[in-house]
């Protein structure tokens, strides 16, 4: 070989050399990057007003949940849990304590399920009147939801029990812009913040329900609600759903476990009811794996004028009546096994007001 190909050969070498070089070079300051960005996020970044509101109600119902001895009745949703359903209504009738632990759609229901299944015991009754969109909600929108970032932050413990995609999901749960809100949200907090929420919205009492949601406090949006046009999933999407799919499997767990499950429909506007069909399907998803559903005459469906905010949320003079025929509902199902309708509602003259 003459001294030129010898070159010619040194110099490819020297530019493999480069170009590994140059490529480790990248790969370890992408590692870098990505456990700075996980680090941060998971030991510095939080969301102390929005996600921590969040974080702060479920903690609470839950510490009423272990708190509370005996069979009990556990009533688990997104907001219509809180907002509709009032326990401080409910308990009495049925003659046992009751939590409200409803928080948000957003929370993922196997984080929901996974917190609350240690504090159920032989005895209790579930009650889920899970909102329509609990049922097609997407495997990665579960993943993405906002316990995502509470569990990274502050639940690792829980976050090690569930599937790995939950923990990529926490990890990339902040992107640029939640990264510069949460430091906004920490600022405000170190500078003794004045939340506002409950002077706007009203606020939790201590079984969980949400209060002072008055049909005065909701005049503000009654222009919103005249406008709003809920949006219903298919009876093939809530068959399909991954939501469906985790509430299927939180029936077997509970009916393992001596805890009773019991469906039931969130509420929503009289005018736009959800296609029979979907009902059927939603009612499937319990009876057909062993709880019991329980379907008020009315369908849970109200005028919009008893709305406070959204199509899931009663004002609070209608929370109230709503509950009532839950309880009475209730007890039919609890005292017999039978599954039933609730009994008929006849409204107060001061709740239309």
């Amino acid at each position: 070989m003459d001294d030129t190909s010898q070159g010619s050969v040194q110099r490819r070498k020297v530019t493999e050399v480069a170009c590994v070089t140059s490529l480790r070079r990248v790969v370890i300051a992408c590692a870098a990057s990505l456990l700075l960005y996980a680090a941060v996020t998971a030991l510095v970044l939080d969301h102390p007003l929005s996600n921590g509101f969040l974080r702060n109600q479920l903690d609470a119902r839950l510490d009423r949940g272990a708190a509370t001895a005996g069979p009990k009745l556990v009533i688990l949703a997104g907001s219509n849990g809180p907002y509709s359903h009032r326990c401080a209504t409910i308990a009495p009738t049925l003659g046992r304590p009751c939590i409200n632990a409803g928080v948000a759609v957003g929370i993922g229901l196997d984080y929901l399920f996974m917190r609350w299944k240690p504090l159920l015991h032989p005895g209790d009754t579930v009650y889920l009147p899970m909102e329509e969109a609990q049922y097609p909600r997407a495997r990665a929108e579960t993943a993405l939801g906002p316990d995502a970032s509470i569990m990274l932050r502050h639940d690792r413990i829980t976050l090690a029990a569930l599937p790995p995609d939950r923990w990529a999901g926490a990890v990339f749960s902040t992107d640029l812009r939640g990264a510069m809100l949460g430091a906004i949200e920490m600022a405000l907090v170190a500078g003794a913040f004045h939340d506002p929420r409950a002077a706007a919205t009203g606020e939790t009492n201590a079984w969980g329900d949400h209060i002072g949601h008055t049909p005065g406090l909701s005049e503000s949006s009654v222009a919103v609600l005249a406008a709003t046009r809920p949006h219903h999933p298919t009876a093939a999407q809530i068959r399909d759903g991954y939501g469906t799919t985790l509430i299927i499997g939180f029936i077997g767990w509970a009916r393992g476990h001596g805890v009773r499950v019991v469906g039931g429909l969130p509420t929503g506007f009289i005018d736009s009811p959800a296609p029979d069909d979907a009902i059927a399907a939603i009612r499937a998803v319990y009876v057909a794996h062993g709880a019991d559903f329980l379907e008020l005459p009315n369908r849970s469906r109200y005028p919009r004028l008893a709305f406070f905010d959204t199509p899931e949320h009663l004002n609070e003079a209608w929370q109230i009546i709503h509950s009532v025929a839950v309880a009475d509902g209730l007890v039919e199902i609890l005292r017999d096994g039978v599954p039933r309708r609730g009994l008929a509602m006849a409204p107060t003259p001061a709740a239309t007001r």
